[in-house]
C-alpha cells in the first residue's frame, strides 16, 4: 500500500513539473527566420502547413509522401497481391510463381497504370523505384544462392553421361534458333548503341534457359520427384542451369566491357575467382562454419551471419569484376558444405524469406518495366507469338528428339521436353540483366517477358495431357 501511495505521489509531482514548464514555455516566442524548408520528396515548402495550425488532412498528405511510408505501402500491396495471385494460380493447376509473375504485371503500367494512373503514380513514384530495385536485387541474390545450394553435384557426376546429350541439346538448339532470330530483330528492337554480338548472344540465352527451381516445384506438386522422368528432368535441368549461367556470365562480360580485351580479362578474372572458391574456400568452409555453431550439427545465428557474409562477399567480387552480382551468390551456393542439417537450416530460412518477401518485389519491379501497350499493332503481336513458338520448338523439340534418340519413349520424351521448356523466374532474372545493360529495348523486353510467362504456364497442361495419354495406353495394354 505504501509503495502504491509513493508511486502516485511521484507521478503527481512529475505531471505538475511537466505542466509548469509547458505553461511557462507558452509565453515564449520562436525565433523568426526567412529560410524556407523544402521537402526533398515533393518539393513543397514546409512550415506553413505543418504544426498545430495545420489541418489534419494536410498533415496526412505530408506523411503519405514520406519515402518510408511509400515503401511500406508498396510492400503491403505487392506481398498481398502476390499471395492472392499465387493461390489463384495454384487453384488452376499452375505453379504459384506464375501467379506471382502475373501479380507483378498487374501492378505495372500495363494494367494499374492504365486503369488508375493517379493511384499508380502515387504508390510507385519514380523517386521510389531505386529502393524497390535494390530490395529486389538482394532477393534475387539470395534466391540464386539457394538454387546453387540445392544443386546435387554428386548426382550430376553419377548421371552425367546419361543426361549430357539431352541437357546440351536443350541449350544448343534453342540458342541457335535465338541467334538466328536476333538477326531479323536487331535493327528493329535492339537498344541504340548495342552491338549485334551482345544482342544475338543475349537472345540466344533467353531462349535456352530452364528454370530449375520452378521445374523442381512442379515435380514436387505432381509427386514426380522420384519417378524416372522426374529424376532425369532434374538432372538435365541442373546441368542446363549451370551451362546457361556460365554462358550468360560470358555474355554479360562482353556486354559490359568496352573492348574485346576487357571482356577477355573479365572472363579470366571470373575463372580465377571460381578456382579460388573451389580450391581454397570450399575445403575450409566446413571447418569455418563449424566454429560458429553453438552445438555440433546445430547451426545458429552465427552460422547464418557467416553464410550471409560469404554470399555477399562473393556477390560483391563478381560485381566488381564486371559480371552480375547474382553469379557470385550462385557460386556461394555451390560451395556450401554437403551437410543435410546445414542445408535444411539455410534453405528453409533464406528461401522462405526471399520467396515471400523479396522475390515478389522483383516481380513487381519487372512489371513496372513491362509496357504491354508498346505492342500496339498486329505485327508486334505476331512477333511476340513467334518468339513463343520459336522458344517452344527449340527447347521442347530439341529435348524431345534427343531424348528419343537416347532410347526414351515418345511420351516420356515429350514430358521431358515440356518440363525443360519451363522458364519462369530464372528467365526474368536474365531478361532484367539485359534490360539493365541496355541490350533489350522496352518492346523486345515486353515480348520476352510474355514468352517466359506463357512457356511456363504451358508446362502444367502439357504434363496433364501427357499423363492422360499414358493412362489410356495403360488401359489398352491391360488384359480384359
Amino acid at each position: 500500500m505504501r509503495s502504491l501511495l509513493g508511486y502516485l505521489l511521484v507521478l503527481v509531482c512529475f505531471c505538475g513539473a511537466v505542466g509548469g514548464v509547458i505553461k511557462q514555455g507558452q509565453k515564449l516566442q520562436p525565433k523568426t527566420s526567412s529560410e524556407a524548408v523544402i521537402n526533398p520528396t515533393t518539393g513543397e515548402t514546409l512550415g506553413a502547413g505543418v504544426g498545430p495550425s495545420a489541418s489534419l488532412w494536410e498533415n496526412l498528405q505530408e506523411n503519405l509522401h514520406d519515402p518510408l511510408t511509400q515503401l511500406f505501402m508498396q510492400l503491403i500491396l505487392i506481398i498481398l497481391l502476390a499471395r492472392i495471385c499465387g493461390r489463384v494460380a495454384a487453384g488452376l493447376g499452375q505453379p504459384a510463381v506464375v501467379g506471382e509473375m502475373v501479380a507483378g504485371i498487374l501492378l505495372g503500367p500495363s494494367l494499374l497504370g492504365w486503369v488508375w494512373p493517379d493511384f499508380f503514380h502515387f504508390i510507385f513514384p519514380a523517386s521510389s523505384l531505386g529502393s524497390l530495385r535494390l530490395f529486389s536485387q538482394i532477393g534475387v541474390c539470395l534466391f540464386m544462392f539457394v538454387v546453387g545450394m540445392e544443386l546435387n553435384l554428386t548426382q550430376l557426376k553419377q548421371q552425367a553421361k546419361t543426361a549430357m546429350a539431352v541437357s546440351q541439346a536443350s541449350i544448343l538448339v534453342p540458342y541457335l534458333l535465338g541467334v538466328i532470330t536476333a538477326f531479323f530483330l536487331y535493327t528493329r528492337f535492339a537498344q541504340n548503341g548495342t552491338s549485334f554480338v551482345a544482342f544475338a548472344l543475349f537472345i540466344g540465352v533467353s531462349m535456352s534457359i530452364t528454370a530449375f527451381p520452378v521445374l523442381a516445384r512442379i515435380l514436387e506438386e505432381r509427386q514426380m520427384t522420384h519417378s524416372p522422368l522426374g529424376v532425369t528432368a532434374l538432372i538435365c535441368a541442373a546441368m542446363n542451369d549451370v551451362t546457361a549461367w556460365c554462358i550468360l556470365a560470358g555474355v554479360v562480360a562482353v556486354a559490359k566491357a568496352k573492348s574485346l580485351g576487357s571482356a577477355g580479362l573479365n572472363v579470366v578474372l571470373l575463372i580465377l575467382f571460381v578456382g579460388l572458391l573451389w580450391c581454397l574456400v570450399k575445403p575450409r568452409l566446413t571447418g569455418w562454419l563449424a566454429k560458429t555453431e553453438v552445438r555440433p550439427e546445430q547451426p545458429g545465428k552465427g552460422t547464418m551471419a557467416a553464410v550471409l557474409a560469404v554470399v555477399f562477399i562473393s556477390a560483391l567480387a563478381t560485381d566488381v569484376m564486371g559480371v552480375h552480382a547474382l553469379f557470385g551468390a550462385f557460386l556461394a551456393g555451390l560451395i556450401m558444405p554437403a551437410r543435410p542439417a546445414l542445408r535444411e537450416f539455410l534453405g528453409v530460412r533464406l528461401e522462405h524469406f526471399s520467396s515471400v518477401f523479396l522475390l515478389p518485389l522483383f516481380f513487381a519491379f519487372t512489371g513496372l518495366r513491362l509496357q504491354i501497350g508498346l505492342l500496339q499493332d498486329g505485327g508486334d503481336v505476331a512477333i511476340a507469338l513467334g518468339l513463343v513458338l520459336i522458344a517452344t520448338v527449340g527447347k521442347l523439340g530439341g529435348t524431345m528428339l534427343t531424348a528419343r534418340l537416347t532410347g526414351m519413349r515418345w511420351l516420356d520424351a515429350f514430358g521431358l521436353g515440356a518440363l525443360m521448356n519451363t522458364r519462369g523466374l530464372v528467365e526474368l532474372i536474365a531478361l532484367n540483366i539485359g534490360y539493365d545493360l541496355k541490350i533489350l529495348s522496352p518492346r523486345i523486353f515486353a515480348m520476352l517477358v510474355l514468352m517466359a510467362l506463357i512457356t511456363t504456364a504451358m508446362t502444367g497442361p502439357m504434363l496433364t495431357w501427357c499423363e492422360s495419354l499414358r493412362r489410356r495406353q495403360a488401359m489398352k495394354l491391360k488384359p480384359a
